[in-house]
């Protein structure tokens, strides 16, 4: 039985593994991620890495809009129909502009696109870091608060196209402005 106050275990009789709670010990921490989970982060991390060079390797629009047709993609066909941009137009031009470290442009042409270039690069350092290490984390992405990182995101999201929309309608979607 341990003392009033509940100090002095060990001069009770009780262990030292007795006293100290589960929670600090090794065996309640998970196990490292094997060799399949870490060959995934470095996968994660070369495909993020990947479209990353492809943006560095692009020349960004004049107008804005259509770096994506470099790599043989047709234009933007909601573009062409309804001269409104698309809520994805402008995302390969501002990567590109990312990518060539033009950070206002890329921010300025579509703030998305700037959000989406900077998860890359984010990815690129912790699938990198769990890939190399083997340590998780998971904890730490555990902490972030998923539904509002999602209301910011899709907030952006909305903001960004309506944004580009303003830029293309009063005819402002290139750069220099």
């Amino acid at each position: 039985m341990p003392p009033p106050g509940g100090r002095g275990y060990i001069a009770a009789g009780y262990t030292v593994e007795q006293a100290v709670p589960l929670i600090f010990s090794r065996e309640s921490l998970p196990p490292a991620p094997g060799w399949l989970a870490r060959g995934l982060a470095a996968a994660v991390s070369l495909a993020c890495l990947t479209f990353l060079v492809i943006g560095a390797r692009l020349t960004p629009a004049k107008g804005g809009t259509g770096t994506h047709e470099q790599l043989g993609m047709p234009p933007c066909a909601f573009l062409d129909r309804t001269n409104l941009p698309c809520p994805a137009c402008g995302f390969t031009t501002s990567v590109s502009h990312f990518a060539h470290g033009n950070i206002a442009a890329s921010v300025y042409l579509q703030p998305m696109g700037f959000v989406i270039a900077l998860f890359f690069c984010a990815t690129v350092w912790v699938a990198g870091y769990v890939a190399v290490t083997g340590r998780p984390v998971y904890r730490l992405l555990g902490r972030l608060p998923a539904r509002g990182i999602l209301i910011a995101l899709l907030t952006v999201a909305v903001g960004a196209w309506a944004w580009k929309t303003f830029l293309h309608l009063s005819r402002r979607d290139h750069w220099p402005p």
